[in-house]
């Protein structure tokens, strides 16, 4: 039997939940999908400069879990930069 999963607690919503490379077409272009959580997580880590035990403990979860969280959101962002593909923030 599996954990279960914690409810973990996102409090930003970003107004904006596409960037693209200008001068391209959508339909021309991949989309790279940021989950929520990979976006609370990059809020709270590289624009706020929480260190990671603070932001592990605003979003309600281990140290360990919040580093893989930050770790795939940093590694989407970065395919997307220099792919040149859509980033896309779950709504």
């Amino acid at each position: 039997m599996t954990r279960p999963k914690l409810c973990r607690r996102l409090r930003f919503k970003p107004r904006t939940h596409y960037f693209k490379p200008q001068g391209m077409p959508m339909r021309q272009l991949n989309e790279v999908i940021l989950t929520k959580e990979e976006m609370e997580a990059v809020k709270l880590k590289d624009f706020d400069g929480l260190e990671q035990t603070e932001a592990a403990e605003k979003m309600n979860t281990s140290q360990s879990t919040f580093q893989r969280i930050i770790t795939s959101a940093r590694s989407k962002i970065a395919e997307a930069l220099v792919k040149g593909q859509v980033l896309k923030i779950e709504e």
